[in-house]
């Protein structure tokens, strides 16, 4: 074993006999004055548990608490304001402006409006002949044969002269070691 690993398992059992020592002293309670005094020993009650989870409180509960404050008489003082939405409602404000009489855009779509019963609706007035049908509108918008590297090699292997070619000179290219 080498001196380093066995310094850190010494490391370690000293921490681990520290670590018992120190809860073993904090279990060891000392005797109460009042034992020391009189020398008789008293029994010694179990603590009670410290964390004590109070119990969750529902939402009927939550209901009933928020009723009960608003009925305290203490708050006599509080304006309702949900008895005053008559108040609320009505506008701080005169409007008596009407813009349908004084601009004419009104005025030009009610009389559109009324013109649109009197004239032909589109599939009276179209006719199938006028119809402008030209294919061949977005063939500039095709894609053309993509020309890459994998093509040209697939173009070698198709042609039996052009294979024998490939090899040759893979032959040649290749390094000797």
């Amino acid at each position: 074993m080498d001196d380093s690993k066995l310094w850190f398992y010494a490391v370690v059992a000293g921490v681990y006999v520290l670590s018992r020592l120190l809860k073993k002293e904090k279990k060891e309670v000392a005797p109460p004055a009042e034992e020391k005094r009189t020398g008789t020993p008293r029994q010694v009650k179990s603590p009670a548990p410290v964390s004590v989870q109070p119990k969750p409180v529902s939402f009927e509960d939550l209901m009933r608490e928020i009723i009960e404050s608003k009925r305290t008489p203490s708050q006599e003082t509080v304006v309702d304001y949900d008895d005053m939405v008559g108040e609320e409602g009505r506008g701080l404000e005169e409007v008596t402006y009407d813009h349908r009489k004084e601009s004419g855009m009104f005025t030009k779509y009610e009389d559109a409006k009324k013109e649109a019963f009197n004239r032909p609706s589109l599939e009276e007035t179209m006719r199938i002949e006028d119809t402008v049908i030209s294919f061949g509108k977005f063939k500039e918008f095709e894609s053309g044969a993509v020309n890459n590297v994998a093509s040209g090699y697939l173009k070698l292997f198709t042609n039996q002269d052009e294979l024998k070619k490939a090899v040759v000179m893979s032959e040649i290219l290749k390094p000797k070691f």
